[in-house]
């Protein structure tokens, strides 16, 4: 089954589906308390509860195998922000190109989606390459697959886009024709509620 026939239409939670997810980013909370000092899980899940929409949108970030945890807080705008943090780029998200653009540009052999429009169906961002390296400070991800990160303008209108990952302890930038695929790349979102 594709991302997109499991993308329900309505970013809305039931309320078992709310107390189930919130029960596990509490968990996962509680468990990485290094990536997050100082910060407070009744604020963050008042937050999330008073933001459905944000919440749907982490749920997606989960049921594709993100592992989305907070990274942090901007203290002008009061926002957490999330991350995926699964050790290797989401298995739910894997096998895309680019974007639509590299999509649509391929004769054949095309993958089911591409990581631009499944980010914005999910309702989340692409990682930057900068918030990519501040990820890995909090442990090596992508040891054995790599992420699309956000692609800059002047690079994309090339034909290319970015992607990072992890090897020999050192996070590495590489560039590939934005309509290349593989099975070990996928993308990593970021969300501020």
């Amino acid at each position: 089954m594709t991302y997109d026939n499991k993308i329900s239409n309505k970013k809305e939670l039931s309320p078992e589906q709310r107390e189930e997810l919130l029960r596990t980013l509490k968990a996962r909370f509680e468990k990485n308390m290094n990536c997050h000092k100082g910060l407070e899980w009744a604020k963050i899940q008042a937050k999330l509860e008073a933001n459905t929409e944000k919440l749907w949108s982490l749920n997606e970030m989960e049921r594709t195998g993100g592992e989305p945890d907070v990274v942090g807080h901007d203290k002008e705008t009061g926002e957490y922000i999330f991350y995926d943090c699964s050790a290797e780029s989401p298995k739910g998200r894997r096998s895309v190109c680019y974007d639509r653009e590299a999509l649509e540009s391929r004769k054949e052999h095309k993958p089911e989606n591409n990581a631009i429009d499944m980010a914005a169906a999910m309702g989340i961002e692409l990682l930057t390459e900068e918030q990519y390296r501040e990820l890995q400070k909090l442990g090596n991800i992508d040891t054995k697959t790599s992420s699309w990160v956000k692609t800059p303008a002047n690079i994309r209108k090339l034909g290319g886009a970015i992607f990072c990952d992890c090897r020999y302890d050192i996070v590495f930038v590489y560039h590939n024709g934005a309509e290349s695929y593989y099975a070990a790349r996928g993308f990593r979102g970021s969300l501020r509620v």
